[in-house]
């Protein structure tokens, strides 16, 4: 099951803004992009997240399509401790090849937490 389509990331000109404007923080297996989305909406707009795993990861699209399932996954475990909007992209490194979901999990939390995103 994927995101929610409220939580996708889908526009090329918000990859874009995220990439220039927002912030980086790197780890082992991902490097985190986030932006604070600052709004006067009432109800605030949804956080989004976009997924970038590049065919460097793997040539294998299986690969690449299980690797952004556990993402998905891990990420959905997440969201509800992001307390404010945000446009997150998280990009895959090489290395996430060898990882199981458990140190996905750890990983991404680890790198919400040092981008200020969650509060630990």
């Amino acid at each position: 099951m994927g995101l929610p389509s409220k939580h996708r990331l889908k526009r090329r000109q918000d990859f874009e803004r995220v990439y220039k404007e927002g912030v980086r923080v790197s780890g082992a297996y991902f490097i985190v992009r986030a932006l604070p989305v600052t709004t006067t909406m009432t109800p605030p707009p949804a956080t989004k997240v976009g997924l970038s795993v590049s065919r460097q990861v793997s040539k294998k699209a299986v690969v690449r399509n299980k690797i952004k399932r556990h993402l998905r996954n891990a990420i959905r475990s997440l969201l509800p401790r992001i307390p404010s909007p945000w446009l997150i992209v998280i990009i895959v490194k090489p290395e996430v090849t060898q990882c199981n979901y458990d140190n996905f999990l750890r990983e991404l939390e680890k790198l919400f937490i040092k981008a200020g995103i969650i509060h630990g």
